[in-house]
């Protein structure tokens, strides 16, 4: 498969992760780029969409961050 040289266009694909720590929403992002990038080559940019948590018994138990993921499609 042949590589494009650095300046000519890039073509994205999109995907939305959620990800979840028991600590932080740096630490739910963190960890869904981590895992997502175990099965996706070229993770380029991440934008962060929604935080949203769990709570028990008065206090946050889990943090959750929805992001939008890109990533190069190889041609």
């Amino acid at each position: 498969m042949a590589k494009k040289d650095s300046k000519s266009p890039m073509t994205y694909k999109m995907i939305e992760l959620v990800g979840t720590s028991k600590n932080s929403y740096e630490d739910a992002i963190k960890n869904a780029i981590s895992d997502a990038s175990d099965s996706i080559e070229g993770l380029d940019w991440f934008q962060v969409t929604e935080f949203r948590g769990a709570i028990k018994d008065g206090k946050p138990s889990e943090f959750q961050a929805v992001m939008k993921v890109g990533f190069r499609v190889l041609r």
